[in-house]
């Protein structure tokens, strides 16, 4: 198995702990569980490939939106870095659904933000989706063409 580049936590050793490196295998199968056939079985060895994939995945494009972030000295990757990320590595199919639920996710935290107690608001409000650019709405109408298109 291959240590993830930029991860925190580590052992007395100073290896990275295992639960550190890769997300919950219950979560893992939970997932696929909710994809398959209500009386399908998945193998451990199919929940700890699936794990391992999806923890590389989520770091693979983690570092790529990091490094933008770094070339534009921030320090906090948000939500558009991993859009744009998720494009630059070239799932441009995945952009718009991507865009779409981090726009409705934002609405959301702000409705909660207006109907929250005075005490709540003292918390750092919630923004409602700005674009940075129009790219993330190019690539949001290509992806919208594409699924009204496939059979």
């Amino acid at each position: 198995m291959v240590d993830h580049p930029g991860a925190s936590a580590s052992s007395e050793d100073g290896s990275i702990k295992e639960q550190d490196r890769w997300l919950p295998i219950a979560n893992v199968g939970r997932i696929m569980k909710k994809m398959l056939p209500a009386n399908a079985k998945i193998s451990k060895e199919a929940k700890e490939t699936m794990q391992e994939c999806v923890s590389e995945f989520i770091s693979f494009v983690t570092s790529e939106a990091s490094e933008k972030c770094k070339k534009e000295r921030r320090k906090t990757v948000n939500g558009d870095d991993v859009c744009w990320a998720m494009g630059a590595l070239g799932f441009d199919d995945y952009v718009g659904a991507l865009v779409s639920y981090l726009q409705r996710y934002r609405e959301l935290e702000g409705d909660k933000a207006s109907n929250s107690t005075p005490e709540d608001q003292k918390e750092e409000p919630s923004s409602s989706y700005q674009p940075r650019n129009n790219q993330y709405d190019a690539i949001e109408k290509r992806h919208s063409n594409r699924s009204r298109s496939a059979p």
